[in-house]
């Protein structure tokens, strides 16, 4: 199966090779994170802007509170769009709920449309015990990025308190604010549920679903780490078109993150193999009625 899924990857990037016309795409923006902490090229912000902008992304997702406005100055001086931002908060009650920096950063993102990717952590995976400290932080933190046009999306990590799909919507709804919603994550869904049956998942997320992340992947893995479960895009067994079909049919619009955390090597190789991947995938879903 793995050797199949590979030749027709290969099929598919060689009529992605040419020019890529708007009827071919998805209308879902693409852009990667997780580009810095393993790229032997160690790449400034400005070298990985420039590079992004070689390579076809829309931009890019920054990880933590800091260096904002040094990102955000290397895209817009590219042309680029800061999608997300990745932070941590704690609903533990003898814990600091999130950084104070969160208040300066949400004002260099004003009208941006930047979405922030929330880590909950504080409680055993699921307990639904945390939801009454969860949603009186959230709503905290939804007041407080109101004025900035930005988002506030429940990021399932496994291990995190917030740790399935079905955690974030359960919360953000809870929460019940316009700015508050949900991301799927492949990575931590394949190592965290051992169904392989996304589609009703997808689907209960929808009203909220403003983010996706996808990567190559195995169908499955036993072993630590995520050499298996984060693979550059069109590498492993996992049928990650199908699932981009599934989100095409749900009517999912909103941006797609290439998750590279852990991919090691120069970050344009793998970049640019994943992206004629995903010219390949829209190509293929776009000929789809």
């Amino acid at each position: 199966m793995k050797h199949l899924t590979r030749i027709l990857t290969a099929v598919l990037l060689i009529f992605a090779s040419g020019p890529v016309r708007a009827a071919d795409t998805l209308p879902n923006p693409f852009f990667p994170f997780c580009i810095d902490w393993h790229d032997a090229k160690k790449r400034s912000f400005k070298e990985q802007a420039d590079m992004l902008k070689e390579l076809g992304y829309a931009g890019v997702g920054h990880i933590w509170l800091d260096k904002v406005a040094e990102r955000l100055k290397t895209l817009d001086d590219a042309g680029l769009k800061l999608f997300q931002i990745t932070m941590k908060v704690n609903i533990a009650p003898d814990k600091p709920a999130y950084e104070p920096q969160f208040k300066d950063v949400l004002a260099l993102i004003k009208g941006r449309g930047v979405q922030f990717c929330l880590l909950i952590s504080g409680m055993k995976p699921s307990d639904t015990a945390g939801d009454a400290r969860a949603v009186e932080i959230l709503r905290e933190m939804s007041d407080l990025a109101r004025e900035s046009g930005a988002q506030l999306l429940l990021y399932p990590h496994v291990n995190d308190w917030v740790e399935r799909i079905e955690d974030s919507v359960r919360v953000a709804e809870k929460v019940n604010r316009p700015n508050v919603g949900c991301m799927f994550n492949l990575c931590h869904w394949l190592r965290a549920d051992k169904s392989r049956d996304y589609k009703p998942l997808l689907a209960r997320a929808m009203p909220r679903l403003w983010a996706v992340s996808i990567n190559g992947a195995d169908e499955r893995d036993e072993k630590p780490g995520w050499a298996n479960y984060i693979q550059p895009l069109g590498r492993g067994s996992f049928d990650v078109c199908g699932m981009l079909k599934t989100l095409k049919e749900l009517g999912y619009k909103g941006p797609i993150g290439l998750q590279c955390f852990g991919i090691r090597g120069d970050v344009k190789e793998h970049l640019a193999e994943s992206m004629k991947t995903w010219r390949a995938y829209s190509a293929r879903l776009a000929q789809e009625k």
